[in-house]
């Protein structure tokens, strides 16, 4: 009988402790972000100055504009006009419709050399406006935090079709997957533990960067993910 039996078990729990308590504070940190998105009286035009490579905002599913809010501020005290696609309002149309949008504002204010800043579902929209849409060629890069690129098991498990698309097996899930020239002007970045996106966020032949901490929400506010903005867009 294996006498490291024992220690692996210890290991286990500890482990499934560690992700419980990022998974509690993950929803308090979601929790806080919906409140302030509720009670936030600021406008996006506010963001849109600056000499800065411009960013795009791209929230994700169930989420506004404002839901980003603080890490838009933090790169527009840096010089970035950071622009809002006010159409989407909390993300709830599909995957494609979203990207017309998201083009559209690229377009109406001629806007060149972007840099696309997402998290979870709006990493699929970007990755839909790069790869799909002319409007793709206005578009530097994107940095995508939390995204679901290869789809999540959970989806199928899910009440509404807006959730249920990110099944891998959904028709969009697959063309986004199967458009892999897109992925080298992508950088991934995900948390050591989602609770959203069992499969992770690792997409093949992109810049992968696995975060020490975990979180599907939490992990906005990861100083690394500022950093990685910064490195594309400066």
């Amino acid at each position: 009988m294996s006498t490291d039996a024992g220690p692996r078990h210890v290991s286990r729990i500890a482990a499934g402790v560690r992700d419980l308590d990022w998974w509690v504070r993950d929803y308090a940190y979601a929790l806080n972000g919906q409140v302030r998105a509720l009670l936030g009286r600021s406008v996006p035009d506010d963001l849109t100055a600056g000499g800065g490579t411009p960013l795009v905002l791209l929230p994700g599913i169930y989420e506004t504009w404002r839901f980003l809010e603080p890490l838009a501020r933090v790169l527009h005290d840096r010089g970035h006009p950071v622009n809002v696609v006010t159409e989407l309002g909390d993300n709830r149309r599909p995957i494609a419709e979203a990207a017309g949008r998201v083009a559209a504002l690229l377009i109406e204010r001629g806007l060149d050399d972007v840099v696309l800043v997402a998290h979870s579902k709006g990493g699929l929209i970007g990755k839909h406006v790069m790869a799909f849409d002319p409007a793709g060629d206005r578009v530097r890069a994107m940095v995508a935090v939390a995204t679901p690129f290869g789809g999540s098991r959970y989806s199928s498990l899910m009440p509404t079709p807006s959730l249920r698309a990110f099944r891998s097996g959904d028709a969009t899930m697959r063309a986004l997957t199967a458009a892999a020239e897109a992925n080298a002007r992508i950088t991934s970045v995900y948390g050591a533990f989602d609770p959203h996106i069992p499969e992770g966020s690792e997409l093949a032949g992109a810049r992968n960067v696995r975060l020490d901490s975990g979180g599907h929400f939490r992990v906005l506010a990861d100083p690394r993910v500022i950093a990685e903005v910064v490195r594309v867009a400066e």
